[in-house]
């Protein structure tokens, strides 16, 4: 089943110059369910900026974008933001974790936002730290955890609210080899496991390797790319 599907997606933004740069020029892409898609493409090319299109943080030139059966165009900014909350969990590579709460806290965060009880946020953040193997963790504060632990915490709190699509811009950049390589078998596990479609923007062959498909961004358009050309580098 698509749950994420885009269409001739066009983006241009004006260059300190003035010049006219386009980053998205016909990119088309599908995501289906319990499916991870890596994008890599060289830095500058546009892949935050279609993540974040695709994720309803950006409106597009033209083209369009479609989630979980629901198009974006023509949606008001409420509607948007309503979408968004319900239907996809973001991961950046910096985990934004709020200092003063627990990890649990974190985690419920969405869900509090989302007018749940704090009884019911609890118990749903607590089953997703317990996913992401964090169960006797929950009770300590980010300063308190290392990296690796920070990070899985945030894709906890992406996962909490059960969206249909999680999008991950360079999730493993800030860490180390031994922590990302778990966050990448996470991810893993993840789209095969929990029923969600998987878009991660990355530089790292590693996680890229792990992928069912890699697109390639490059002038502006998504292409198929060898999955054992991009790990080998």
């Amino acid at each position: 089943m698509t749950v994420l599907e885009a269409r001739a997606l066009a983006k241009t933004y004006r260059g300190g110059d003035g010049g006219l740069i386009a980053v998205l020029d016909g990119a088309n892409l599908s995501v289906a369910r319990g499916e991870m898609v890596a994008i890599v493409g060289a830095s500058g090319a546009g892949k935050s900026t279609l993540l974040h299109i695709l994720g309803a943080l950006d409106v597009p030139d033209s083209g369009t974008v479609s989630l979980d059966g629901q198009t974006l165009s023509g949606m008001s900014d409420n509607a948007l933001a309503e979408l968004r909350n319900r239907k996809v969990g973001f991961v950046f590579q910096f985990h934004h974790l709020l200092r003063e709460f627990s990890a649990l806290e974190n985690v419920m965060m969405p869900l509090r936002i989302a007018g749940a009880s704090e009884a019911d946020a609890a118990r749903r953040a607590a089953a997703q730290l317990e996913r992401v193997g964090l169960a006797g963790r929950m009770h300590h504060r980010p300063a308190e955890l290392s990296g690796g632990e920070q990070q899985r915490t945030a894709v906890a709190r992406a996962l909490v609210v059960e969206p249909a699509v999680l999008l991950a811009d360079e999730p493993s950049g800030n860490l180390d080899h031994f922590n990302s390589e778990r966050l990448h078998d996470l991810f893993a596990t993840l789209a095969r496991d929990a029923s969600v479609g998987i878009v991660v923007v990355t530089h790292n062959r590693a996680l890229a390797g792990r992928a069912t498909r890699v697109l390639v961004l490059e002038d502006g358009k998504l292409g198929e790319a060898d999955v054992t050309e991009v790990v080998a580098g």
